[in-house]
Formats: C-alpha cells, structure tokens, sequence
C-alpha cells in the first residue's frame, strides 16, 4: 500500500486499545473512519507483537478501501508488514532514513517537537510532518512533560513554515479550535475519539471544526 506523501492530517485519529475500554480498536477504526477521519494512527505499546500486526493489518485494509493513509506508531517492523503508509517515530527510534530506506520512498515519516531545540532535530531528518504537544494536559501519554499550548504552535510554524504541523495533547472538540486557529494543519486526537461512547459521532464533531 502506497500513498503519496501529500496527505490531509486535518483530522488525526490516534488509536490506543489503553483507553479504548476493552472494546476492538478495528471497530474503533471504522467508526472513526464513518465520522470523517482523515488519517489513523495506531499506538499499542503493550500488546504482542502478533496481535499489533493483526490489528494493523485489519486497520490499514479499512484505510486502504476508504483512500485515508494509515500509519503506526514507532514499529517499522509492523508497518512494514501490515501494509500500512509509514510510522510516527520518536527521537528514540530508528532514524526516519532508515525508515523510509525501509518502507520506501512514498512512506509518510511523522516525528515530534514540543519546542525549538526539537524542531531543529527534527528537521534535520525531514520528517513528512510534525507532532507539536502536549497541548493540554493529557492522561493518554505519561511521557508527554507539560503542556506547551496553542502558542507553541505558532512558535514553531514561524520558524518553519512549510512542514505540516498537528496539534497532538489533551485536545477536544471544546479547546481543539485554539489549535487550528494557532496556524495547526491538523489535530491528533486520541481519547476524544477512542474513549467516546459514540466514536462517529465524537468524530463527526470533530470534523466539523
């Protein structure tokens, strides 16, 4: 599965079975899917591996039928072998040339920053976009460090305009306006979709920004 590497992150669903409730992540997929995502990401950091690629697997078939990209978090062994788009790495993880050397030349490469010194790493290994956040305080991501709001996105589109940046951190449909109107491309959102009770719905309201 390939996918230029233009793509719309206008609405990032970040798929996290942690806080899904028991229920199935896939099915997750296809609501949020139905309610107007524009690209998913799946984050499993405690599963086996068998059971991350049997999940990806599933996801990036619904993606790849409903044109959206589709992209997995750290694990370039995973999105290698699911057929998913490309990964979201962190500074920790195989360099995005690895990585696209890996998954090829149209693999969507996304990394963070939370401020300048960030930035600069991270455009030194020209990413396809960049996480800015936390921007509020979240309980989805333990490592996220303090939030950084709105206004660090518009540090950081100044000293970069032209790579995508996505808002990513506590956002919701009440303060996810903030974020776009900061200068963001787009918004990730985890628990304001996974954890809803109706994950189109919550999508849809989303979408609707």
């Amino acid at each position: 599965m390939t996918t230029p590497r233009t793509f719309d992150a206008r609405l990032y669903v970040v798929l996290d079975p942690a806080v899904a409730g028991g229920r199935s992540v896939v099915e997750i997929a296809r609501q949020a899917i139905a309610g107007g995502a524009t690209l998913l990401q799946l984050r499993d950091k405690c599963s086996p591996d068998r059971d991350i690629l049997d999940t990806a697997t599933a996801i990036a078939q619904l993606c790849r039928t409903a044109s959206i990209p589709f992209i997995v978090n750290d694990r370039v062994d995973i999105a290698w072998a699911s057929g998913a788009d490309g990964v979201h790495l962190g500074h920790d993880d195989l360099p995005p040339a690895v990585a696209r050397t890996l998954l090829g030349d149209d693999a969507i490469i996304g990394m963070s920053a939370g401020n300048l010194a960030e930035l600069a790493a991270a455009l030194r290994a020209q990413p396809d976009y960049l996480g800015v956040g936390p921007m509020y305080a979240t309980r989805t991501k333990s490592d996220a460090g303090a939030p950084v709001g709105p206004a660090m996105i518009r540090t950081l589109r100044e000293a970069a305009p032209t790579i995508p940046l996505v808002g990513i951190g506590g956002i919701t449909a009440e303060n996810a306006a903030a974020v776009l109107a900061a200068g963001a491309d787009g918004i990730a959102v985890v628990s304001a979709v996974v954890a809803a009770r109706d994950v189109e719905a919550a999508t849809r309201a989303l979408r609707c920004l």
